[in-house]
């Protein structure tokens, strides 16, 4: 997308109020994802660029009362939408920017992130602050509901070997940030790849 903040705001807070209907066969997806990230009770998991929270549920039953779920998003419009579909119950909502995120070092066990690689201005930087707030052997989760071919054809464009989300460009990529890509699956009804923080 763009590297001004500003446009990625204008973009998803002008779609914000109807996101989740524009989508709504998405829930079970996403129920599948985090049940595949094999989270456990207690983890501290983030949802990165959770826009409408579709994650949160998901997540926090996974990590169940003891465990924390953080939803930090850069677009105001998209966390109330999230409050509004009574998400912001599951955990704790941010306004934050997934580049700069206000987290120690090292806190969580765990970040989803749901369709967020492509609207990443700088993603080699922006997965390196993911793995900041890692701890070691702690987890990672690219996620979309839809596999690549499927999300080009929604778009009118065509697949290219640059395609950042590529396995061959995805894996170096995540190499250099801090983490080690362990599964890749790009189908037509999910797109996951899972990967480990470098001790």
């Amino acid at each position: 997308m763009s590297e001004d903040h500003t446009h990625v705001q204008e973009f998803f807070g002008a779609r914000a109020a109807d996101w989740d209907r524009k989508f709504p066969g998405d829930g079970p997806a996403f129920t599948t994802a985090v049940a595949e990230f094999g989270l456990r009770p207690g983890d501290r998991v983030l949802d990165a660029g959770c826009g409408t929270g579709r994650a949160l549920t998901a997540l926090r039953a996974a990590v169940g009362p003891a465990g924390t779920v953080l939803g930090a998003d850069l677009t105001p419009q998209m966390l109330a939408a999230a409050q509004r579909a009574g998400r912001g119950a599951e955990g704790v909502l941010l306004l934050a920017d997934v580049a700069r995120l206000p987290l120690r070092d090292g806190v969580l066990d765990a970040v989803f992130a749901a369709g967020l690689i492509a609207h990443l201005p700088d993603p080699g930087a922006n997965l390196r602050e993911l793995a900041r707030v890692v701890r070691p052997g702690g987890r990672l989760a690219l996620f979309h509901p839809i596999g690549r071919a499927a999300l080009a054809a929604r778009h009118g464009r065509e697949l290219t070997p640059q395609d950042m989300r590529a396995e061959h460009n995805l894996g170096p990529l995540l190499a250099g940030s801090g983490w080690e890509m362990t599964s890749y699956a790009d189908e037509d009804d999910r797109f996951l790849v899972l990967a480990v923080r470098h001790p």
